[in-house]
């Protein structure tokens, strides 16, 4: 198992030169890679395209890119000049993010996801192998038919001819897509021992393209939290896990609370999202029960993440990827310090 770091995007408690202070110190631990998000704020390539300059052997991923935010060839186009910036670094991390902010914000209708993100990924990937990108689809038609244009193909050759991957994925249909089409997911609040469903349906589309799981690139994205009183350490995850159960979507299409409804706190998910839409986040936060958070996240010291990583590993994880809740820099560079030695204790790592 290697591992991680989820930056995620830029906040107010945040600046680009802490992450890009992170980014350089797991480049320097070993990491394997450093993933950058964007939601409706900042965007995840340009993020990625500044620390490619300032980074030597970190792979640089988009966890995620968004699906309805730009077309499939401008996806390919960056992603390709990211790889090229890099030297060979980059990850494709896309997702649909969900009907909130593709409609709200991308003015892009959310209907048929599934469809849509198989379509979107064919044709990243007639782009970067540098083939004419001509399809005929029921979402995208390449070149539009009645008209001047053309099937074109990359104007510059990247370093490589297929970028991996990832597919951000909660449900199990697109789960199984995922492993049909993509080279790894990107997943979130991942439990070891609840893992085994999902990677059943990753199974299954691995099965559907003829392939096995082996050489799939299974990442969660976990927050961690170093300390000796492990409720202490839950406190600090516990508005982020309110936010995308409670928050994260409508009441009739939040994906997050669906996936806590599997997980066995289907009461837990009503009543954290009933506190949430109605604006007591505080209450929301504090109805998370603490079993779900510590079976999501790596609490407590650095022994007992060290175990934690053991189950993570058995439950089929290959890059296990950090989300560090800290208050300032130099806490996140000791976490991330004591994150890689408690991989080297775990026994467990690369």
């Amino acid at each position: 198992m290697r591992l991680g770091l989820s930056l995620g995007y830029q906040t107010a408690w945040s600046t680009p030169a802490d992450h890009l202070a992170l980014a350089q110190e797991a480049d320097r631990l070993g990491y394997s890679v450093v993933w950058a998000a964007e939601a409706y704020g900042s965007d995840s390539p340009s993020m990625l395209a500044w620390m490619a300059g300032q980074t030597e052997r970190i792979d640089l991923g988009s966890a995620v890119m968004q699906i309805p935010g730009r077309t499939p060839a401008m996806t390919a186009m960056t992603a390709a000049t990211i790889d090229a910036l890099s030297g060979g670094r980059f990850r494709l991390g896309l997702g649909v993010s969900g009907p909130q902010v593709s409609e709200g914000w991308h003015g892009v209708r959310f209907a048929k996801p599934l469809a849509r993100t198989r379509e979107y990924v064919d044709i990243v990937k007639l782009a970067i192998a540098r083939k004419e990108v001509a399809y005929d689809g029921e979402h995208y038609t390449l070149p539009l038919p009645d008209g001047p244009g053309k099937a074109l193909r990359l104007g510059f050759h990247p370093p490589r001819e297929h970028i991996p991957i990832y597919l951000a994925a909660v449900g199990p249909k697109n789960l199984e897509l995922a492993g049909e089409i993509a080279d790894g997911w990107l997943a979130v609040f991942y439990a070891p021992d609840f893992a085994e469903e999902q990677l059943a349906s990753v199974r299954a589309g691995r099965a559907r393209a003829g392939k096995e799981l082996a050489g799939f690139d299974v990442v969660p994205s976990v927050p961690v939290v170093v300390g000796d009183d492990i409720a202490s350490c839950a406190e600090l995850v516990r508005w982020y896990a309110a936010l995308y159960v409670g928050g994260m979507g409508s009441r009739q299409q939040n994906f997050y609370n669906q996936l806590a409804t599997r997980m066995g706190y289907g009461d837990a998910a009503r009543e954290v999202q009933d506190l949430y839409l109605a604006k007591r986040q505080r209450d929301a936060a504090a109805a998370v029960p603490m079993e779900f958070i510590d079976r999501t996240s790596l609490l407590g010291p650095k022994e007992r993440i060290a175990e934690r990583m053991r189950e993570y590993a058995a439950a089929g994880v290959t890059t296990l990827s950090v989300t560090l809740f800290v208050a300032d820099r130099d806490s996140g560079v000791q976490t991330l310090r004591t994150v890689a030695d408690a991989l080297e204790l775990s026994g467990v790592g690369e």
